[in-house]
């Protein structure tokens, strides 16, 4: 009894995926794994009903910023019906935060070869050409890096509050934050942002970052119709997924904070308007209306200057930056009865159809 408490403590578990009679599905997978990939141990979840399904793997946003907690609570349980579904804490971030050692490997370059290798070992795994890469917010920049790098591993793109190019992003969410405050009359507010002054921010980089989102978060920038933004559903997610151990609850905030600091400045760096003109598989792009965290003009633009052999842009009109729980049934619905739909036999590949 001590020893499995002490194992609860320390990694978490994922139910099994049962049948009508209440045992494990025949041909179901359903577990918490630590492959090594670029050199050190990190956490994947992966659930499906069917090994035979197609798999798709999220990338969470941040940097450092672990998801497994909502998409295990918003979408997984709908999804995991069609797809093998792999959740992943890069390195550094939640159940995978030791692995930010070497600190020396933190970097946008390794995060880009560990996508790679991880795609490739769920290739092998479950007997796949391609997967589905999903990419919300800082995983949005990464999964299009990835997929313009190595194409030939994804059957398609779709990124969730897709983020183009940082600096300008951070700027766009700057002044609106400042514009709404200066709406409403909220002159300690106002006085706030002003005294951080505009990105890019100098000196200490997370408190100025933390003041403008908590701003941004106050006049629906973040979650839409709310005050709170997203730390609510992250919490909630924290406190009610067996996936996450207490170390692990403890070690998605220390993740955050430490992405941030790692990672931020390489990230101010990219334009995939620049670095990724074009890709070349189906790529689409799930938007909420009234985003200003990741500017949804922005990846809109982008969109529109993308070359791609097919594109979409899905808008999504009660949402900000948290389509994929703010509006979590349109949002899953999308992957069923369009995404299957319009991507099923590409490059030779058996995809399972909706029902």
């Amino acid at each position: 009894m001590l020893n499995a408490i002490i194992s609860r403590l320390r990694s978490g578990t994922t139910a099994p995926i049962i049948d009508d009679r209440g045992q494990p599905l025949l041909g179901s997978i359903a577990a918490l794994e630590r492959p090594v990939i670029g050199g050190v141990a990190q956490s994947v979840l992966i659930r499906g009903r069917s090994v035979n399904n197609p798999v798709l793997l999220y990338l969470h946003g941040g940097p450092g910023t672990s998801e497994l907690g909502m998409v295990r609570a918003h979408n997984i349980p709908a999804l995991e019906r069609h797809f093998t579904v792999a959740v992943w804490d890069q390195r550094g971030a939640g159940k995978s935060y030791a692995a930010r050692k070497p600190v020396a490997a933190m970097t946008v370059e390794q995060l880009i070869d560990d996508t790679h290798e991880l795609t490739e070992l769920l290739c092998r795994r479950f007997q796949k050409r391609t997967i589905y890469l999903v990419g919300h917010s800082w995983g949005s920049l990464l999964g299009v890096l990835a997929v313009k790098r190595r194409p030939e591993l994804y059957r398609a793109y779709v990124g969730v509050g897709q983020a183009v190019d940082m600096r300008e992003g951070e700027r766009l969410s700057y002044e609106w934050a400042l514009e709404q405050a200066e709406k409403a009359h909220d002159a300690k507010s106002v006085r706030q942002l002003r005294a951080i002054g505009p990105p890019p921010y100098q000196g200490e980089l997370r408190p100025k970052l933390m003041v403008q989102r908590r701003i941004l978060a106050k006049y629906g920038g973040e979650v839409h119709g709310s005050r709170s933004g997203g730390m609510p559903t992250l919490l909630s997610s924290l406190l009610t997924t067996s996936e996450y151990s207490w170390v692990d609850r403890i070690n998605v905030f220390r993740g955050v904070f430490a992405g941030m600091r790692q990672l931020w400045p390489q990230i101010l760096t990219i334009d995939l308007r620049v670095q990724a003109p074009d890709l070349k598989v189906p790529v689409y792009f799930l938007e909420g209306r009234y985003d200003y965290e990741a500017p949804a003009v922005l990846a809109a633009g982008y969109f529109d200057a993308l070359k791609a052999p097919r594109k979409a842009l899905v808008w999504f009109e009660r949402s900000a930056h948290f389509v994929n729980t703010e509006e979590a049934a349109a949002f899953n619905r999308f992957f069923v009865d369009r995404l299957l739909v319009e991507t099923i036999g590409r490059e030779g590949e058996t995809a399972v159809a909706p029902t």
